[in-house]
């Protein structure tokens, strides 16, 4: 019955599967869910290869670091096991980083009172912060070393203490850094000193010829009493002598008036305070220039900052064309205490500088004047002529920093005398005159009345 039912039935089509309430709509909405699900898992899948990558980055830069490391570190968990090294423990071990991590860091120390010792200082201080532990640690020699060793405690992202991030620098490096910066520390000392020294044998060198002027006065002055002296002895012993023999008193009154004795004796007190005064003179001027070449090792005295001003332009001005003109303004007396020899420096550079940079003017001139505020001094040093370029105003005091040709400075005059400025408690300033010209002011600290 069921063969005849075939073969006389209708022939059937697919079955349809039935559509749940809503038809068609809700099938498509399914299918967005999806589209959506699958683009958000492939957003997630693409962050989260960014994110590897950048872990991975981040710790090849980790690694990195800590292979470049010149000092020693270690992470060690609460019980003193190693778990992280770099490159510069295994050098200074010569242990492999297998041999290291899972060790404790206290094996590495050379005997029993030294790991004792790192035991305290870690357990004790360790989680809270250590600093500068000088322990005695073991190379790959078996010889101790000095490292310095530092500590602080290890977090997890929650706050959870893990352990210990140690490192440590071996002493004897950075001992012979520190002997190395002191000695080139002191060599830097002794060539500033033989700057400062030449710097002050150029400055008199420039002004020989002024002072070899100022000396021949006085000489030429003992010189020319001393002739006048010899001549007046002869007479006066042609005179005793005549006294000495049996001639009659017309005859020595005649010889008394032709000798002219009595002017001579009229002359000779003058004569010899004269050759005094002189020898005084030519004393003093060689007593400065001593005391302005030799090296100041003196302690502070208190010296008249106005007779050392004085004196430098009085060098200068012996040195210099007759046109150069310096007018001074200054107080009779400036207290001041220091060195006179290094401020007198500082005073005939800048006035030397003024004459140099007055040199091609028809009348070159230089205005020193001073005036006292409070417990400080300012001498302004102005001159007439073409002033300081703006932009060579912030370099002026540089060592070596000179405008001048080749030849005609070395750099080092204002750079020197601004350092001994400093040294005395003062400050030297270059700036342009409001009328033009440059202007430097020195001030400095007063001395007790």
């Amino acid at each position: 019955m069921e063969e005849g039912r075939q073969g006389t039935g209708h022939a059937q089509g697919p079955i349809s599967t039935p559509l749940p309430p809503g038809g068609e709509e809700v099938w498509i909405e399914v299918i967005h869910k999806m589209d959506e699900v699958y683009s958000d898992l492939l957003k997630y899948e693409v962050a989260l290869e960014e994110k590897n990558a950048a872990l991975e980055e981040s710790q090849r830069f980790v690694l990195s670091v800590l292979s470049s490391m010149s000092d020693l570190l270690l992470v060690c968990d609460l019980e003193g096991r190693i778990e992280v090294v770099n490159q510069a423990l295994i050098a200074l071990t010569g242990k492999t980083e297998a041999e290291l991590v899972g060790a404790s860091l206290f094996d590495l120390f050379p005997d029993e009172a030294t790991r004792q010792s790192a035991r305290q200082a870690f357990s004790t201080r360790g989680l809270k912060g250590l600093a500068d532990c000088e322990l005695d640690m073991q190379t790959r020699d078996r010889l101790p070393v000095a490292v310095s060793f530092n500590c602080m405690p290890c977090h997890n992202h929650r706050g959870v203490l893990l352990g210990m991030v140690v490192t440590g620098r071996p002493l004897g490096e950075l001992r012979r850094a520190y002997q190395a910066l002191h000695e080139a520390h002191e060599d830097l000392k002794r060539t500033q000193q033989q700057l400062l020294h030449a710097e002050k044998m150029a400055s008199l060198g420039r002004l020989v010829a002024g002072v070899a002027h100022e000396l021949n006065n006085p000489i030429s002055f003992v010189l020319g009493n001393v002739h006048a002296l010899r001549r007046y002895a002869q007479r006066l012993g042609r005179y005793i002598s005549l006294l000495h023999a049996p001639h009659s008193a017309a005859a020595q009154a005649r010889l008394r008036d032709e000798l002219r004795i009595d002017r001579i004796l009229e002359d000779l007190p003058s004569l010899m305070d004269g050759t005094i005064e002189g020898a005084e003179r030519t004393r003093d001027i060689v007593d400065s220039l001593k005391r302005f070449s030799v090296a100041d090792r003196d302690k502070a005295r208190p010296f008249n900052l106005t007779q050392v001003i004085e004196r430098a332009v009085s060098w200068i001005r012996k040195a210099s064309p007759e046109r150069f003109q310096v007018d001074l303004d200054l107080p009779e007396g400036i207290n001041v205490v220091g060195s006179s020899g290094q401020i007198q420096q500082v005073v005939m550079n800048l006035v030397q500088n003024a004459r140099d940079a007055t040199a091609d003017l028809a009348e070159p001139r230089l205005v020193i004047t001073a005036r006292q505020s409070g417990r400080q001094v300012e001498v302004c040093f102005q001159d007439n002529g073409p002033g300081i370029q703006e932009t060579h105003l912030p370099h002026v005091f540089e060592p070596f920093f000179t405008t001048k040709p080749v030849g005609k400075g070395t750099g080092l005059g204002l750079a020197i005398s601004y350092g001994l400025v400093e040294k005395h408690g003062g400050q030297l300033e270059a700036a342009n005159g409001p009328a033009g010209g440059a202007l430097f002011t020195l001030s400095l600290p007063l001395g007790r009345p």
